[in-house]
């Protein structure tokens, strides 16, 4: 058959708030980026039309493709990971065709086209379909934004079964603090039980200074009684598992993505029917609060000056967009999305969703910084703590930015030297 499509991601994964996914395939499948754009929540969606294959995605869930070269005509293999691929290609006899790189990652907010035409195939063409206006709001962007992250929450809730437990993955920091009081807000406010949440925070060998600042977190809150401390060890932080699950070799995301890992394995050890995890993943991109002289390539006028630029990267049309790994968190949300499937956790990153991100986008910087580094790095806690306190009348507690793979242990794992992690990822894929 000629133009075939193998789709072998999994369609219950998808999180739509607002209409069927059979309704959201169809609308990605007619192409309209201001239609794709009206589509509520997380979805990683592929749908053809004749010889056009369309997908779409946001950020929270990787989409993958691969051109199969079949004596007919090209095949369009759809999944989530790049094992996945490799794997189907194996078992069809079409394994000589597989290298990693030949893999693409649909780029987050953007429509992808693909035309099955024969040899030679055309490149895709993507088309932003989420592009929301910067530095628009005025007044009351800290509310707005922690108001629809709220609301989004509870959207979510919605599709969770009743009686179904919640954990929060918590460090204590500003982004996970905030997803945790939204969540206990929300459930509180809707009469729902309590009881069904926790708030996980890690610790390897006993270490880390996350377990101390999580319980100081709730203490002053006096809501202590939700916290609970998973104790790894240290064997479930191994570098070749961690490169194996994320498919990547970015140090960061690596490091980051190995903690989720153990996390998510306690988790599991001790509640083996527990399902529902919410994250504060992808409040740092939102309010840009990285550190900028940690990267060469960057400065506060291109932090500041370019559209989602820790979400997307440099953007597709750019020189370093990756066609293999897409750019930004839209690459790194494998570090969250792989371990938690891993372990056979439904992961939920309100942070990541396009209405709260549009929010983000609106306040205005600029305007707020004048371009200088530490007002910058200020303005997250301030924005957060104000937004919070707006919602809950709780007055949030704000420690020093820690990231998550220093404050679950007592040192960084596995170093910062790139060479071992992509030593791994050629490891992991046999070339």
């Amino acid at each position: 058959m000629i133009n075939e499509v193998f789709n072998l991601t999994d369609p219950n994964r998808n999180i739509i708030f607002n209409m069927t996914l059979e309704k959201a395939t169809a609308i990605v499948a007619e192409g309209d980026p201001e239609k794709i754009a009206t589509i509520e929540g997380h979805f990683a969606i592929a749908a053809r039309h004749g010889h056009i294959i369309r997908m779409a995605r946001t950020l929270q869930f990787p989409l993958r493709y691969f051109i199969v070269k079949k004596v007919a005509g090209p095949a369009l293999l759809v999944a989530e990971r790049i094992d996945q691929i490799k794997t189907w290609l194996e078992a069809h006899n079409f394994g000589d065709q597989f290298h990693p790189s030949y893999t693409r990652m649909v780029p987050a907010h953007h429509l992808t086209e693909i035309a099955l035409v024969g040899c030679p195939d055309p490149n895709p063409v993507c088309t932003r379909f989420f592009d929301p206006p910067r530095n628009c709001q005025v007044n009351n962007y800290a509310k707005l934004y922690i108001g629809e992250l709220a609301s989004s929450i509870s959207k979510w809730l919605d599709t969770v079964p009743e009686h179904e437990p919640i954990g929060v993955l918590f460090s204590g920091g500003i982004d996970s603090g905030a997803v945790f009081l939204a969540t206990h807000h929300v459930m509180k406010s809707r009469g729902m039980n309590l009881a069904r949440l926790k708030a996980f925070t890690l610790s390897i060998n006993n270490g880390g200074e996350d377990v101390k600042q999580a319980h100081d977190f709730l203490s002053q809150l006096d809501l202590e009684l939700f916290h609970e401390v998973i104790d790894a060890p240290e064997s479930w932080v191994n570098l070749e598992e961690a490169v194996k699950t994320i498919e990547d070799y970015k140090p960061l995301d690596i490091q980051a993505g190995a903690m989720t890992l153990a996390l998510c394995r306690g988790i599991r050890h001790n509640y083996p029917d527990f399902t529902y995890l919410i994250d504060g993943d992808g409040g740092d991109e939102n309010l840009k609060d990285y550190p900028i002289e940690d990267n060469p390539e960057l400065t506060i006028k291109s932090v500041l000056s370019n559209q989602m630029l820790y979400q997307e990267g440099w953007g597709v049309d750019a020189i370093k967009h990756s066609l293999t790994f897409s750019g930004g968190l839209s690459r790194a949300c494998t570090r969250g999305y792989a371990p938690m499937s891993h372990f056979n956790f439904r992961g939920f990153s309100p942070f990541m969703l396009t209405n709260v991100i549009a929010v983000a986008e609106g306040i205005p910087f600029v305007e707020l910084t004048d371009w200088d580094h530490e007002k910058l790095y200020d303005l997250k806690g301030k924005v957060v703590s104000q937004g919070i306190e707006s919602l809950t009348g709780m007055h949030m507690p704000i420690f020093e930015k820690r990231r998550f793979q220093d404050g679950a242990a007592k040192e960084r794992a596995f170093g910062d030297s790139p060479i071992p992690y992509r030593k791994a990822f050629h490891s992991a894929f046999d070339y």
